[in-house]
């Protein structure tokens, strides 16, 4: 008889990324779920994937998650929303247990928060391309108004910890002033990359500034974890002790330093794994 592999509450949660960005989805998971035990696993050797083709990256993704599989994961969130929005359907296909992306989760936010249905979305280039987030906003609301635009600075911004200094100042009004200059109308703005959590101060800021009205900011890292606590339910592990969390790379250049600003808390180090 063969072994029973049916996902328990012990069974960890795995999280993939291109690289260290996703660690802000597992901050966000750790604080919704804390006796979660986590697998994370940042394709380091190929970053970025936000620059490459769609077919590429359903490459890299579906091998990412394979590996999460490997490791008995009960549900499987996709921190890259380059990932998500190329690769979702047919990462959901090849999984045995539920998988969940950025952009869907972040929709749905963005949506509960808007006030008159007028939304922005920064991304990656590969992200805004793929204009997943225009299609999952226009499934649940035909009726609003997006823009969108790709801020590829934010990403080597955040991860030399510039976040909350005039060149990241700069940089955000510089973007922004596009955003709202398409829209001046924008009140809720969607951080659609899991760098921008980073910045939320920053672009928060800025937003308002623009505007020259109040603008909810939603970071799809936040919306993940709560996506994940819905999703498991009374799957979950409640137990209160703080879960384990295990940390994979396929390069670990950087890691030292980087990893602690995404996760917010020390990191004991990544094992180093070929895909």
């Amino acid at each position: 008889m063969g072994q029973d592999r049916t996902p328990t509450k012990r069974h960890p949660i795995g999280v993939f990324d291109s690289g260290v960005g996703g660690l802000t989805v597992v901050r966000a998971l750790r604080a919704a779920l804390p006796g979660e035990d986590i697998v994370y696993l940042g394709d380091t050797a190929r970053v970025p994937y936000g620059s490459k083709s769609p077919r590429t990256v359903e490459r890299y993704s579906l091998t990412c998650q394979q590996f999460l599989l490997d490791r008995g994961v009960k549900l499987v969130l996709i921190a890259c929303n380059t990932a998500s929005a190329n690769a979702l359907p047919a990462l959901t296909a090849a999984s045995p247990v539920p998988v969940i992306g950025a952009v869907e989760p972040g929709a749905s936010s963005a949506l509960a928060a808007t006030r008159n249905n007028h939304l922005g979305v920064i991304g990656t280039l590969g992200t805004i391309r793929s204009s997943a987030y225009a299609k999952a906003i226009a499934a649940r609301d035909p009726s609003a108004k997006l823009t969108t635009l790709a801020c590829p600075l934010l990403v080597p911004l955040a991860e030399e910890g510039w976040v909350d200094d005039d060149v990241a100042r700069l940089v955000a009004r510089r973007y922004l002033a596009q955003l709202f200059a398409a829209d001046p109308q924008i009140d809720t703005l969607v951080l659609g990359c899991t760098h921008y959590p980073l910045l939320k101060d920053v672009l928060g800021a800025v937003a308002i500034e623009l505007a020259g009205h109040p603008v909810a900011v939603v970071d799809s890292a936040s919306a993940m974890a709560e996506a994940a606590k819905e999703q498991l339910g009374s799957g979950a592990n409640r137990r209160s002790l703080a879960g384990r969390l295990d940390c994979f790379a396929t390069d670990t250049s950087r890691l030292d330093e980087l990893a602690p600003r995404f996760l917010g808390e020390p990191l004991t180090g990544f094992e180093l794994v070929d895909l």
